[in-house]
């Protein structure tokens, strides 16, 4: 799906999030899923060029969540956790810290993977 606003983004993530639950994905991992998909989509579209292609799949016991920019914007590998007051450097700690792993490819773009654990 295509991305070029904030109401569009919304709505992508709201259908992503009934998508999961419809498929009896655990509540956890929906919500990790929506602040995932939610930082990952706000900085492809703030660094990224303005447009950004969204696509999630299931892939065994984790959810894949792609993100790819107009641009080619390769986030940091690594993030340092940012001051809770900062305005900004948030959001790659918040996508590490939900994910297991986080992968870039140009043709992809960003990747996170959420796991699936039943509470």
């Amino acid at each position: 799906m295509k991305i070029s606003d904030h109401a569009t983004l919304k709505a992508e993530v709201a259908r992503m999030c009934a998508a999961l639950g419809e498929m009896g994905v655990p509540e956890n991992a929906v919500f990790s899923s929506r602040v995932v998909a939610h930082e990952l989509l706000t900085n492809a579209l703030q660094y990224g060029g303005g447009v950004a292609q969204f696509s999630f799949r299931m892939t065994g016991d984790e959810i894949a969540i792609s993100v790819r920019a107009e641009r080619a914007f390769e986030p940091p590998k690594t993030i340092a956790r940012a001051d809770l007051y900062a305005e900004r450097g948030r959001g790659l700690y918040l996508v590490d810290a939900l994910s297991k792993r986080r992968e870039y490819t140009r043709e992809e773009g960003v990747c996170a993977f959420i796991p699936i654990m039943v509470r």
